[in-house]
């Protein structure tokens, strides 16, 4: 691509200018031969033009002039231009785009990175330039479609590129149509290797881009509104296994998502898919088993495989914290089933019974050290950065443990001897924050006076973290309902723990904010209704009195013409009668 060369202009609107001199002061290198250094004088950089804007800067085409003792070239070289930082972040960022190119050696599934400068006081991230990618031929193909065969094909690409950037520890978090490159062979290749993660915690000019990681309709679902849950619509005529894999990357529980592993094994399976007859052929067979217990999905039950010797309980039903029926409190793995029409039981040896047990292996999940994935675990060393609590996402048979932490911008990684039990949370529990806590993590209501209100957790995050409602607020139009709770910093409520009937009364309000309303209504209409009936009542009861002593008093009367045994019989006692003579 041809274009007029732009001269590097002088920094405006900016708080300084970064120049080659003052890079050397802001990072260091390692000088080992092994090492590349990444600086790039921004002299050999002419600027062209603007190929492209993102949330994050811009990309131009630019001529690079390399000169060395050998030789001297001319590249053609893309820019992606960063937008401005503020001069106390620069060295972070340098530093991290320092350790990326060094991890970047030598990737075969991703762009070329030639190294770093800083061009018109930006910081500038120099790469080879690419002539096209996946969204330039989607914008020239008819309603932007590619067939079925090239989806998979660049799916596949991607999928062994992304599975190289992930054994590196290079998270790329943005991944979209303009992103991924084609290079000189056809093949799908990655132009972006992590971007959103080195800017990660710095201050952007957009408020709003601080808190995103990615560009919208392409971030993973749980930066979307998790609040809803929504999922796109996926096509009906796609091969089964392809559709299936697609749903399960909508999870927004990341532990519940496919592997890249899964996606490139499904993709392969599928890439010789032939529809006919409203059947799908020629497609291979997924190994992985498809039951879902208890609400966990095929991929979530995937990730852990089951071998003989392992420790095994029951597992918990999704989002509960104690199990509905211990089948196996503890046992051990004597044998696996490999008959095709039983695949996935296993064969469990229980204290106590003689015979081994069989239960589906989608119903067990493998206990090392004592820890098992989804347990609550408290990290033995604080730190006041990051919350000390949080939710086991694996344990290794060697027990390398991987935690989900309030605080971490990955998982916490360690040994079990780091660990030990923590309290269990889940949906549906009452928690408010604990006494000593003055000043929490995230914000939070309080009652009237100094006490803390309490609330229900609706939800558990990957890294622990408590999503809480109120039931016993009201809230109004756009009011915030749902808080953030850090596990460390709160107690379960119950009854079983209200030390009073008192305390017991007030957390049955918290059930819902209708339960005040409610008794005081009860308690009104319950006075009303006696206000009325008690002086009916009395009067009542003084108008019976009197009406009874002037019938009394008419009887008695009444008696005198009355034979003797008659009057006794009807008044029962004793009646003065008179006789009369007859004369």
């Amino acid at each position: 691509m041809a274009g007029k060369a732009v001269e590097n202009r002088p920094s405006t609107g900016f708080d300084f200018e970064i120049v080659d001199d003052d890079y050397d002061q802001l990072t260091t290198f390692d000088s080992s031969a092994n090492h590349i250094n990444p600086w790039i004088n921004p002299a050999s950089i002419k600027l062209r033009h603007r190929l492209g804007r993102g949330p994050f800067g811009d990309v131009w085409l630019a001529t690079r002039h390399e000169v060395t003792d050998d030789y001297e070239k001319f590249h053609e070289v893309a820019v992606k231009m960063l937008h401005h930082i503020k001069e106390d972040n620069i060295k972070a960022v340098l530093d991290k785009l320092n350790v990326l190119f060094s991890k970047s050696q030598g990737l075969q599934g991703a762009c070329r990175l030639h190294g770093v400068s800083v061009i018109n006081g930006k910081i500038c991230i120099i790469m080879k330039f690419y002539e096209g990618s996946i969204g330039d031929q989607m914008a020239r193909l008819k309603e932007g479609k590619f067939s079925l065969g090239d989806v998979l094909r660049y799916g596949i690409d991607l999928a062994h590129g992304i599975m190289e950037m992930h054994s590196k520890e290079i998270l790329i978090l943005n991944l979209k149509p303009f992103n991924i490159l084609i290079n000189g062979d056809n093949k799908a290749i990655l132009g972006d290797l992590g971007i959103p993660y080195v800017l990660l915690g710095v201050p952007l000019p957009s408020s709003d881009m601080t808190r995103r990681l990615g560009t919208p309709n392409y971030m993973a679902p749980e930066q979307w509104q998790p609040e809803k849950q929504e999922k796109p619509h996926i096509p009906n005529d796609l091969p089964p296994d392809v559709k299936n894999v697609i749903i399960g990357c909508f999870e927004y529980d990341f532990r519940s998502r496919p592997l890249m592993s899964d996606i490139l094994r499904v993709f392969e399976g599928s890439k010789n898919a032939v529809y006919l007859d409203g059947n799908w052929t020629n497609i291979g067979r997924s190994n992985l088993d498809k039951s879902n217990w208890n609400g966990y999905t095929e991929w979530f039950l995937s990730k852990d495989y089951l071998q003989v010797g392992d420790m095994v309980r029951s597992r918990k039903p999704l989002n509960s914290c104690k199990p509905e029926s211990m089948v196996v409190p503890e046992g051990t793995i004597v044998g696996l089933d490999t008959d095709n029409d039983q695949n996935g039981y296993v064969l469990v040896r229980v204290h106590g019974i003689h015979d081994p047990v069989r239960v589906h292996g989608s119903t067990l999940e493998r206990v090392t050290f004592g820890l098992a994935a989804g347990d609550w675990v408290r990290l033995k060393k604080e730190n006041k950065k990051h919350s000390p609590v949080g939710v086991l996402h694996s344990v290794t048979r060697d027990g390398n443990v991987a935690v989900g932490v309030i605080g971490f911008e990955t998982l916490w990684k360690g040994v079990y001897s780091d660990l030990q039990m923590a309290e269990t949370y889940c949906p549906g529990q009452f928690v408010r924050l604990k006494s000593n806590v003055f000043s929490p993590r995230f914000q939070w209501l309080g009652k009237r006076g100094c006490e803390w209100a309490t609330g229900r957790v609706s939800q558990v995050l990957p890294n622990g973290c408590l999503v809480v409602k109120f039931p016993s607020k009201l809230h109004f139009g756009d009011e915030n309902s749902c808080f953030l709770a850090d596990p460390a910093e709160v107690e379960l409520v119950s009854f079983s723990t209200s030390p009073n009937m008192m305390k017991k009364y007030q957390h049955l309000e918290d059930f819902h904010w209708a339960v005040r309303p409610l008794l005081v209504s009860i308690g009104l209409f319950t006075a009303i209704k006696l206000g009325f009936s008690v002086p009916k009542k009395i009067g009542k009861s003084r108008k019976n009195s009197e009406t009874t002593e002037a019938q009394r008093g008419g009887d008695i009367a009444n008696a005198k013409w009355l034979p003797p045994n008659m009057a006794n019989i009807i008044f029962r006692e004793g009646v003065t009668t008179t006789t009369t003579t007859s004369r």
